[in-house]
Protein backbone atom coordinates (compact mmCIF):
# COMPACT_ATOMS: atom_id res chain seq x y z
CA UNK A 1 0.00 0.00 0.00
CA UNK A 2 1.14 3.25 -1.16
CA UNK A 3 1.62 5.65 1.54
CA UNK A 4 3.24 9.55 1.97
CA UNK A 5 3.25 10.37 5.76
CA UNK A 6 4.62 14.07 6.25
CA UNK A 7 5.74 15.69 9.75
CA UNK A 8 7.84 18.22 11.69
CA UNK A 9 5.57 21.04 11.40
CA UNK A 10 4.69 23.22 14.09
CA UNK A 11 5.00 26.90 15.40
CA UNK A 12 8.10 28.63 14.31
CA UNK A 13 9.10 32.47 14.36
CA UNK A 14 9.54 34.41 12.02
CA UNK A 15 13.40 33.76 10.96
CA UNK A 16 13.21 30.57 12.07
CA UNK A 17 13.54 26.76 10.64
CA UNK A 18 11.85 23.93 10.25
CA UNK A 19 12.32 20.49 8.56
CA UNK A 20 9.79 18.87 6.98
CA UNK A 21 9.54 14.78 6.16
CA UNK A 22 7.76 12.81 3.69
CA UNK A 23 8.06 9.18 4.69
CA UNK A 24 7.51 6.69 1.69
CA UNK A 25 6.29 3.69 2.36
CA UNK A 26 4.96 0.75 0.11
CA UNK A 27 7.17 2.03 -2.83
CA UNK A 28 11.12 3.09 -3.29
CA UNK A 29 11.59 6.70 -3.98
CA UNK A 30 14.04 6.32 -6.40
CA UNK A 31 12.55 7.09 -10.38
CA UNK A 32 9.92 9.18 -8.82
CA UNK A 33 9.59 13.04 -8.10
CA UNK A 34 8.33 14.19 -4.84
CA UNK A 35 6.54 17.65 -4.48
CA UNK A 36 6.01 19.59 -1.73
CA UNK A 37 3.22 21.98 -2.23
CA UNK A 38 1.51 24.09 0.33
CA UNK A 39 -2.40 25.16 1.63
CA UNK A 40 -3.26 28.38 3.44
CA UNK A 41 -6.48 29.36 4.42
CA UNK A 42 -8.58 31.20 2.13
CA UNK A 43 -5.68 30.60 -0.43
CA UNK A 44 -5.06 28.30 -3.85
CA UNK A 45 -3.19 25.41 -3.24
CA UNK A 46 0.86 26.51 -4.60
CA UNK A 47 4.01 24.12 -5.18
CA UNK A 48 6.31 24.89 -3.23
CA UNK A 49 9.31 22.49 -4.46
CA UNK A 50 9.77 19.35 -5.82
CA UNK A 51 12.39 16.79 -6.53
CA UNK A 52 13.21 14.59 -9.05
CA UNK A 53 14.94 11.74 -7.55
CA UNK A 54 16.79 9.92 -10.67
CA UNK A 55 19.12 12.60 -11.24
CA UNK A 56 18.97 14.90 -7.93
CA UNK A 57 17.27 17.78 -10.05
CA UNK A 58 15.65 20.53 -7.34
CA UNK A 59 12.91 22.88 -8.55
CA UNK A 60 11.47 25.93 -6.23
CA UNK A 61 8.73 28.75 -6.26
CA UNK A 62 10.25 31.91 -6.19
CA UNK A 63 8.85 32.91 -3.22
CA UNK A 64 10.69 30.31 -1.25
CA UNK A 65 14.12 29.80 -3.35
CA UNK A 66 16.90 30.72 -1.59
CA UNK A 67 15.34 30.02 1.55
CA UNK A 68 14.22 26.31 0.99
CA UNK A 69 15.92 22.81 0.23
CA UNK A 70 15.03 19.65 -0.38
CA UNK A 71 16.64 16.63 -0.49
CA UNK A 72 16.11 12.74 -0.39
CA UNK A 73 17.55 9.92 1.83
CA UNK A 74 17.27 6.67 0.17
CA UNK A 75 18.10 4.70 3.19
CA UNK A 76 15.16 5.94 5.15
CA UNK A 77 13.42 6.31 1.91
CA UNK A 78 12.09 10.18 3.01
CA UNK A 79 12.31 13.05 1.72
CA UNK A 80 13.02 16.38 3.27
CA UNK A 81 11.80 20.33 2.71
CA UNK A 82 14.23 22.46 4.99
CA UNK A 83 12.90 26.04 5.48
CA UNK A 84 14.80 28.44 6.45
CA UNK A 85 14.19 32.59 7.35
CA UNK A 86 10.75 31.50 7.75
CA UNK A 87 8.09 34.18 7.14
CA UNK A 88 4.15 34.61 8.40
CA UNK A 89 3.32 34.08 5.02
CA UNK A 90 4.77 30.41 4.46
CA UNK A 91 2.16 29.70 7.14
CA UNK A 92 0.22 26.70 5.76
CA UNK A 93 -0.88 22.80 5.76
CA UNK A 94 2.15 21.28 3.46
CA UNK A 95 1.54 18.11 1.41
CA UNK A 96 3.93 15.87 0.04
CA UNK A 97 3.29 13.99 -3.35
CA UNK A 98 4.66 11.60 -5.95
CA UNK A 99 4.44 11.81 -9.29
CA UNK A 100 6.47 10.16 -12.02
CA UNK A 101 9.39 10.30 -12.98
CA UNK A 102 9.76 14.24 -13.86
CA UNK A 103 8.08 17.35 -11.54
CA UNK A 104 5.03 18.79 -12.84
CA UNK A 105 3.42 21.68 -11.46
CA UNK A 106 -0.10 20.52 -11.22
CA UNK A 107 -1.19 18.92 -8.07
CA UNK A 108 -3.70 16.43 -10.05
CA UNK A 109 -0.73 15.09 -11.85
CA UNK A 110 0.41 13.63 -8.45
CA UNK A 111 -1.00 10.23 -7.64
CA UNK A 112 -0.62 9.99 -4.58
CA UNK A 113 -0.73 12.59 -1.44
CA UNK A 114 -0.14 12.43 2.39
CA UNK A 115 -2.35 13.67 4.79
CA UNK A 116 -0.41 16.95 5.26
CA UNK A 117 1.19 19.05 8.32
CA UNK A 118 0.72 22.12 9.66
CA UNK A 119 3.40 24.63 9.42
CA UNK A 120 2.85 28.62 11.75
CA UNK A 121 5.22 31.08 11.25
CA UNK A 122 4.16 33.10 14.21
CA UNK A 123 6.04 35.64 17.05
Amino acid sequence: QVQLVESGGGLAQPGGSLRLSCAASGFHLGGYAIGWFRQAPGKEREGVSCIMTSDGTTLFAHSVKGRFTISVDDAKNTVYLQMNSLKPEDTAVYYCARVGSVCRGAYGSYDYRGQGTQVTVSS
